[in-house]
């Protein structure tokens, strides 16, 4: 089983960063109109495409270090793909593409994987190019219903989810002796000092609003600084151990803390390694988030790109890819290709509820609507005064 530290869970403290903080770093975002978006494609006469990722999160042959499904997406449609592991961190994969951006520069690159929260400011300052719905019929027949409409991208006209995933709960349940059903369970008298909670206030606000009964798709002000008052006061008293980033598995495993926030994509190599680890969509809902492809404008191969998009839809190769990263697969239609597998533990693969969501936990999952650049300054304020970052 791969160690997967989830890609969001990387982010930790630099998710404070934002569009409020780039004029500090001497960068100013600029819009770029549609016009100003694409160059002559060259994907008819330069069979390639540049392909820029997260690090373990495709899938490779143990071994030989090959990548089953990209070779075969090469075998299928004689293009090339240069595959690179360079995104780390979207805070600082943002300041690295965005003075290229803005300034209508090459990119250097043809695809890339963004975080959801992300997503939306590339979106909203025009920097990735609209994608041409006839190059991705099966995305169009096999994308999870559940993940088409984000805020940020309702139409799914610049982006298409690559995993995606879920911020619950994980903890000890033998630690603790009892279950947890709720957020409003982390705050019981006898986990204080043992619970730790996100850093990154994109990735932490979303369960905290959904416990205090906000529609998190459409929160207001409000509803965010009431969120942090609450844990602002879970501060204060001690309640809280601390703020954390990936380091938060760490924390879990080994008994430091016994209960967090926590991500779907890290629970199932915890609970790998420590039965007595349970992750939870909490009973008021979880958020459901997604990381997506998208096309930065002026890349040079638009078509071979979009192929490749539309390769990662069929449902064997959508089977294929989840059985290694383990994140929610957001083509519905693998689980059935898992199923069928002759390999037992590959098989059992398609019953994992943090790969295959049953209905009733999609019932209690929840999409958070991007928090706009006027919101950001102030929230950003608050929430670092909160979690001392």
């Amino acid at each position: 089983m791969v160690t997967t530290l989830s890609r969001r869970s990387m982010i930790g403290a630099a998710g404070l960063l934002g569009l409020g903080s780039l004029p500090a770093c001497g960068i100013a975002p600029a819009y770029v109109p549609a016009e100003r978006r694409s160059v002559p494609d060259r994907s008819e006469s330069d069979a390639s495409l540049v392909f820029s990722n997260w690090t373990q999160y495709i899938d490779v042959e143990e071994g030989s270090g090959r990548r089953p499904t990209l070779e075969e997406f090469t075998e299928r449609t004689g293009i090339a793909v240069e595959y690179s592991e360079d995104i780390n961190d979207n805070d600082e994969f943002f300041g690295k593409i965005s003075p290229v951006l803005a300034q209508g520069g090459a990119p250097g690159r043809d695809l890339m994987v963004i975080s959801d929260w992300m997503a939306a400011r590339y979106v909203a300052l025009g920097w990735v190019q609209s994608l041409d719905r006839a190059n991705l019929p099966n995305v169009t027949t096999y994308l999870d219903p559940q993940l088409s409409r984000p805020a940020f991208d309702p139409e799914r006209a610049h982006s298409v989810p690559w995993q995606s995933g879920i911020t619950g709960i994980a903890y000890n349940r033998k630690a603790l002796g009892r279950e947890i059903r709720s957020t409003g369970d982390l705050w019981a008298p006898d986990l204080k000092g043992r619970v730790t909670l996100f850093a990154g206030m994109d990735e932490a606000l979303g369960l905290l609003m959904l416990a205090q009964g906000a529609d998190i798709s459409a929160f207001t002000a409000d509803d965010a600084y009431r969120a942090m008052a609450q844990v602002q006061k879970l501060v204060d008293s001690r309640h809280i151990r601390r703020f954390t980033g990936n380091d938060y598995t760490s924390d879990l495993a080994s008994g430091a803390a016994v209960a967090c926030q926590a991500y779907s994509g890290d629970a199932i190599q915890l609970k790998a390694e420590n039965p007595d680890i349970e992750f939870v969509v909490p009973e008021e809902g979880g958020e459901l988030w997604a990381e997506s492809l998208m096309i930065p404008d002026r890349a040079l191969h638009k078509r071979n790109a979009e192929l490749l998009i539309d390769h990662y839809y069929q449902p064997e190769v959508a089977a294929e890819l989840a059985a290694f990263v383990q994140y929610i697969c957001p083509v519905p239609a693998a689980r059935d290709v898992l199923a069928g597998s002759a390999d037992e533990e590959t098989a059992a693969l398609a019953e994992e509820p943090l790969i295959f969501p049953t209905d009733e936990m999609r019932a209690r999952l929840h999409t958070m609507r991007d928090v706009t650049p006027a919101e950001r300054p102030g929230f950003h304020q608050v929430w670092g005064q909160v979690a001392g970052v």
